[in-house]
């Protein structure tokens, strides 16, 4: 028995430097549903410390969880994969036909991607692409 009985991820929230810019990529290129969004603006210092409003940020629902934007890093930060934290998110999608449709919207929106993988050892197949900040996303879909 671990020490800790957990029964799935609830919720990651990404920290991005323009929310208005992230929160169109997520909703407007991938389709996420907005959830919640923060009643103050990620421009006062004490909304942006305060969970109860967001952090100035939006709150996504997809996949079964919600994905949130916390706008709190510097505009010229950038996300970085090889430092301590993380690698990448994937999100999964229903089959390879999500993936080329996606594929396609990335290119029609100008959004750098790479091909898709089949991974045929784990049974998945694989886009990867990046959103505004650089974060490293990825599609995984079944074979």
């Amino acid at each position: 028995m671990t020490l800790v009985e957990t029964y799935g991820i609830h919720h990651v929230r990404l920290t991005v430097t323009d929310l208005d810019r992230s929160k169109a990529f997520y909703r407007d290129v991938l389709g996420f549903h907005i959830a919640a969004e923060s009643p103050g603006s990620p421009d006062d210092p004490q909304v942006r410390t305060d969970p109860t409003q967001l952090y100035g940020g939006v709150v996504f629902q997809t996949n079964g969880m919600l994905f949130g934007l916390r706008p709190v890093a510097a505009p010229t930060d950038r996300f970085d994969s090889e430092r301590v934290g993380l690698d990448h998110l994937s999100f999964k999608v229903s089959s390879v036909d999500d993936l080329t449709r996606t594929e396609t919207r990335l290119s029609e929106a100008g959004i750098e991607h790479g091909e898709i993988i089949r991974l045929e050892a784990f049974g998945i197949a694989i886009l990867s692409f990046s959103d505004p900040d650089g974060i490293h996303l990825e599609l995984t879909a079944p074979l």
